[in-house]
């Protein structure tokens, strides 16, 4: 059954939302995720997106022939060939960047970052000494004295810092940095 609007002032409203739209969502040829099949985690709540984003690392390294299991605390996500790793997720942002957030100095030994574009994905594993000497601490996702424990990591997607290359790239890259686990 479709709802009509009776209402004078909400189809008003509605016809100028309707205006608005274009400005805020893409459709068809114009979104570059039309046809993606990642297109669909961008509609979520980003808590869920996260959870997606664990359990897409968890199955693509389960896949590949990892033990990983889950670590069984809220320090580190998951444990995967006896390293226990903090998982991040990115889809890419319009401006062409990938922005892992929340990193905090807790209880693991890598972050594993997943960033997923339209046809494309990247991965890298970054020991988490890397992150305290170039991200925790250095670039704080918050303002203020209380914002300093959570930090941010973010780049141009297909121009990432020197310093991440030797930690992934390509997921083939990344699963090599996984295997020496």
């Amino acid at each position: 059954m479709q709802s009509q609007i009776t209402d004078p002032e909400v189809r008003n409203l509605a016809a100028i939302a309707s205006l608005l739209k274009s400005d805020y969502i893409r459709e068809g040829e114009l979104d570059p995720w039309a046809g993606s099949p990642f297109a669909w985690i961008r509609s979520l709540p980003s808590r869920k997106v996260g959870k997606i984003g664990e359990e897409l690392v968890s199955g693509w390294t389960a896949a590949k022939g990892l033990d990983v299991t889950r670590s069984g605390d809220s320090e580190a996500d998951r444990v995967i060939n006896g390293k226990r790793v903090e998982i991040k997720f990115s889809t890419l942002w319009e401006s062409g960047i990938y922005n892992f957030q929340q990193l905090r100095d807790q209880a693991y030994d890598y972050a594993i970052c997943l960033g997923i574009s339209p046809f494309s994905a990247h991965c890298w594993v970054i020991p988490k000494v890397a992150l305290k000497q170039h991200v925790i601490g250095h670039t704080p996702q918050h303002g203020g004295a209380t914002g300093k424990d959570t930090a941010w990591l973010q780049f141009p997607a297909e121009d990432p810092s020197p310093w991440l290359k030797r930690y992934g790239g390509r997921l083939a890259e990344a699963l090599h940095v996984l295997k020496r686990f």
